[in-house]
């Protein structure tokens, strides 16, 4: 008998399976992106599943050790620390992913436009990016929180309108490289509109990058919550965030009430690292000069 040998399939693998391969081998990127769903499973679902009150105080609970009725202990009030880390998490996420998806908009629509229009509008506007990068957004952020003390609403949005300057700077490059192709000078050529051309062909081209910058804003937003929390000038109790609870464990921490800042600290540790990672993934996943 004889076999008939067939030839191995030489289908095409298209870009975006290749870019799943390629950031489901970087282990790093992998952990990462497990890490970030964990804690969002923690934060968000954690509470249905270990329900504490953390409205009201308990005078008779307070800096209770961890043990089988308070899994993290309490804090000075009476709260359960296990649960205020979820509730703390849900507002540190929540203001992270928000802002993060803002700061990404509004960044690449500044960029996108600015690359496009070339000439002194894009000299103009990107005039405007360079002096807000100048300024550190952590003094803007302070300046904005002493004025008036926002919630998680308004740390939304000023971090949101802080943070989009490094993204605008990233899309506006790839918009350089992309308005001289073919595609869009036929476009052009045949009376198409510019939104037309930014909206249809020159956004949809970008997304690795803009998807890139977006996760790397997420971790530094949650940074910059951390930091503006620690310094009283975050959301209000009865609210906080992770950054909220390592300011007011700090001092318990020197009575040897570890549980109050040792959990919050290796929370945003985490988190932080987890987006990191997804996003140099990212990158390397979307980087065709990388693909073999």
């Amino acid at each position: 008998m004889s076999a008939v040998a067939q030839a191995p399939s030489l289908e095409p693998v298209s870009g975006h399976r290749l870019s799943v391969r390629r950031f489901a081998r970087n282990r790093p990127a992998v952990a990462g992106l497990v890490v970030a769903v964990l804690f969002l499973l923690f934060c968000f679902v954690g509470p249905l599943l270990y329900p504490t009150d953390q409205t009201h105080t308990d005078l008779t609970q307070v800096n209770l050790p961890p043990s089988g009725a308070h899994w993290l202990g309490t804090d000075a009030v009476g709260h359960d620390e296990l649960g205020r880390l979820m509730y703390g998490g849900k507002v540190s996420l929540l203001v992270g992913l928000a802002s993060g998806l803002l700061a990404t908009v509004v960044g690449t629509l500044w960029g996108a436009v600015a690359g496009y229009a070339g000439g002194w509008v894009d000299a103009a506007m990107m005039r405007v990016v360079d002096a807000g990068i100048a300024i550190p957004a952590l003094f803007i952020l302070l300046v904005f929180s002493a004025i008036a003390t926002p919630g998680a609403l308004g740390l939304i949005v000023i971090l949101g309108l802080v943070s989009w300057l490094v993204p605008s700077r990233l899309v506006r490059a790839e918009t350089l490289t992309l308005k001289n192709r073919d595609y869009i000078l036929t476009l052009r050529a045949i009376g198409g509109t510019h939104g037309r051309a930014i909206v249809r062909h020159i956004l949809p081209n970008s997304v690795s990058t803009i998807v890139v910058a977006a996760t790397f804003q997420v971790a530094d937003a949650i940074l910059l919550v951390a930091y503006v929390s620690y310094l009283g000038l975050g959301v209000q109790p009865p609210s906080t965030d992770w950054g909220g609870m390592l300011s007011a464990g700090l001092t318990a921490a020197y009575s040897g009430r570890w549980w109050l800042i040792v959990p919050p600290g290796l929370a945003i540790i985490l988190v932080v690292c987890a987006f990191n990672a997804i996003g140099d993934g990212l990158r390397d996943a979307f980087d065709v000069r990388g693909r073999g």
